[in-house]
């Protein structure tokens, strides 16, 4: 082998050199070729692909759409937790908007679709996307009944004040308050006298009356645990039930500011009853007005308390509490209930219906002294007792 060859001159030594060498020099052109292909594909697909995805843009923005504002009345419910996309099939299932994906633009477009509240909204059939989107999300549009309960209702009363603001009967109403689903505690021995509590209230269009009655036990229970109703009752040494009828009596006697020293006032006879003065009696109004099957606590005459002389509601003749609450109390009557005013009083009078002034003493001649005063005020201002 020469010199030359071993330095690796360019030229052919053998036969299977030179056919390398010829591979070599045919390479160049061919990998030209092949990436101007591969280009050219590229570019096929890049165009193919934006293409496509600009096939589907078209295809959203231009989804199936009503144009008019619709006709007729459907009643849709919106759930909580519910995605733009489970309120455009559920719409898209009862005939309001035409297809899920027009209804998903219009939310998208609308800033405050992200607030759509639960509830049942009233809306048309064959509606525009835009305007059932515009409908949700104003909650002013939720469809529901709304009822206001004042404190210190009987149920007779909160039965009666139900029936004349829904559609449904007394009678409905009545039967529902017997369902062992109501929800009372225990200790109510299935009576809900006193825990309807008195609140306002949004009824959805399905609403029964049992879901209306349990929604008011469920309220009840809300105030009951957030005044610590079980716990403080124990501190107290008397039970939840017995709270709860104490609160009635608050409510149904109390005025203004004077709740805790009623409360006061109901505790020291209960407690005292071997007082010589009011021996156990709390001598309330209110419960007699409810022996009498009337409500409030309107003055009563002797022969109204000797008619029901035997009602164990009767508190002039029968000591301690009466069974059950005689209404619903209010938070602050509950609180008044469980939060006495320090105090040695056994006696009230309310002077004064108009300002709600009312004197409290323990002594029995005070107390006679306060009646001469109530009295005179309605010598005067007969039209308020």
């Amino acid at each position: 082998m020469s010199e030359l060859g071993l330095m690796g001159d360019d030229r052919p030594t053998t036969p299977a050199g030179g056919r390398r060498a010829e591979r070599r020099r045919r390479r160049g052109p061919g990998c030209l070729i092949a990436l101007v292909i591969l280009a050219v594909l590229g570019g096929a697909g890049y165009w193919g692909v934006t293409t496509g995805i600009e096939k589907v843009k078209d295809q959203f923005s231009s989804a199936d759409d009503y144009s008019g504002p619709g006709e007729g009345e459907v009643v849709y419910e919106v759930k909580t937790g519910d995605t733009a996309t489970a309120i455009g099939r559920g719409l898209k299932a009862a005939g309001v908007v035409a297809s899920v994906d027009a209804f998903i633009a219009a939310a998208n477009a609308n800033p405050q679709s992200a607030n759509i509240q639960a509830g049942a909204y009233s809306l048309r059939e064959q509606m525009k996307a835009s305007d059932a989107v515009a409908v949700l999300v104003d909650p002013s549009n939720i469809v529901k009944t709304t009822v206001t309960i004042p404190e210190g209702l009987q149920v007779r009363e909160i039965v009666a004040l139900l029936a004349k603001n829904t559609d449904f009967s007394k009678a409905e109403f009545q039967s529902a308050l017997k369902d062992p689903g109501l929800g009372l505690p225990a200790y109510a021995d299935g009576d809900p006298e006193g825990y309807l509590f008195p609140a306002t209230y949004d009824f959805g269009p399905d609403a029964q009356p049992l879901d209306m009655l349990k929604q008011m036990v469920a309220r009840w229970q809300q105030a009951a645990t957030d005044n610590g109703l079980e716990a403080k009752a124990a501190e107290l040494g008397y039970t939840p039930g017995e709270i709860m009828t104490i609160a009635s009596l608050i409510e149904a006697e109390g005025r203004g500011s004077y709740k805790n020293q009623i409360s006061r006032v109901i505790y020291n006879r209960l407690e005292n009853p071997g007082n010589g003065i009011t021996n156990g009696l709390l001598q309330i109004d209110a419960s007699v007005n409810y022996a009498l099957g009337k409500s409030g606590s309107t003055a009563l005459t002797t022969a109204e308390i000797q008619s029901v002389s035997d009602s164990p509601y009767n508190t002039y003749t029968e000591p301690g509490l009466p069974p059950t609450p005689i209404e619903a109390p209010g938070d602050e009557s509950i609180q008044a209930a469980l939060n006495p005013e320090a105090g040695d009083w056994l006696f009230y009078v309310t002077v004064d219906l108009k300002t709600g002034e009312t004197k409290f003493t323990d002594s029995y001649q005070e107390f006679l002294e306060f009646k001469d005063e109530y009295q005179n005020y309605c010598a005067t201002e007969s039209d308020r007792c």
